[in-house]
């Protein structure tokens, strides 16, 4: 998950601090952030589209999904949520 180090214009493409982690994109924007624990994505995670615009919130226990999911259209506005458990979807 952590393999590529750098994009070939020298930007990082992620930065592990403690626990938390954090990927980039090409121009050096924030694109996802979240906790990072045993090789896993844990707790809540932020995913940015490449403007910096906020475009989903997502929970994970040992990197499966779990709880509730939230994704923004690029206008800001809920488009949709579900929830999750043990990576299943929630009806």
């Amino acid at each position: 998950m952590l393999t590529k180090k750098t994009y070939a214009n020298g930007q990082k493409a992620h930065e592990l601090e403690g626990t938390r982690l954090t990927y980039f994109f090409k121009n050096g924007k924030v694109k996802a952030e979240g906790d990072f624990d045993d090789d896993n994505m844990e707790g809540e995670w932020k995913f940015y589209r490449e403007t910096g615009q906020l475009w989903q919130v997502s929970n994970f226990t040992k990197g499966k999904k779990n709880g509730f999911w939230v994704r923004y259209d690029r206008n800001g506005q809920l488009e949709y949520q579900e929830a999750f458990e043990n990576d299943k979807r929630m009806k």
